[in-house]
């Protein structure tokens, strides 16, 4: 199936999609999962270490090494939207060229519940 833009969707199938990425960078995220029509999520904050350098500090007098950065998790369930386009919006919003930019992955959902409505599938995305 294509979209208005000539995109090809993701066939009405579920798909999670998470982001780890820097705080600062959540804004941009925002505003480009809006742009390609994607603009639902959950945040979460979390820690967690990669390639991104352990960093050295001294609290009162004793020297300490920071090895789990602070991260923030973004999930988004899309159905209509095609996943590449969303992966793609939030990669390019989370780059900084830096090590620690986080990941992106890709899941499949096997169903959605929506709680108010009783929707599932598809429409309760």
């Amino acid at each position: 199936m294509t979209d208005a833009d000539g995109n090809e969707s993701n066939d009405g199938d579920l798909e999670m999609i998470t982001a780890i990425i820097r705080p600062d960078r959540l804004g941009e995220v925002k505003k480009a999962l809006a742009e390609v029509g994607a603009p639902s999520l959950t945040v979460t904050n979390v820690s967690g270490r990669g390639s991104q350098p352990a960093k050295k500090g001294q609290w009162r007098g004793e020297e300490y090494t920071v090895d789990l950065h602070q991260k923030v998790k973004v999930e988004c369930v899309v159905a209509d939207v095609p996943t590449e386009d969303v992966v793609e919006a939030i990669g390019e919003a989370a780059n900084t060229g830096e090590p620690g930019d986080g990941k992106i992955f890709v899941l499949p959902v096997e169903d959605a519940y929506q709680i108010r409505t009783g929707k599932t599938g598809k429409d309760a995305v």
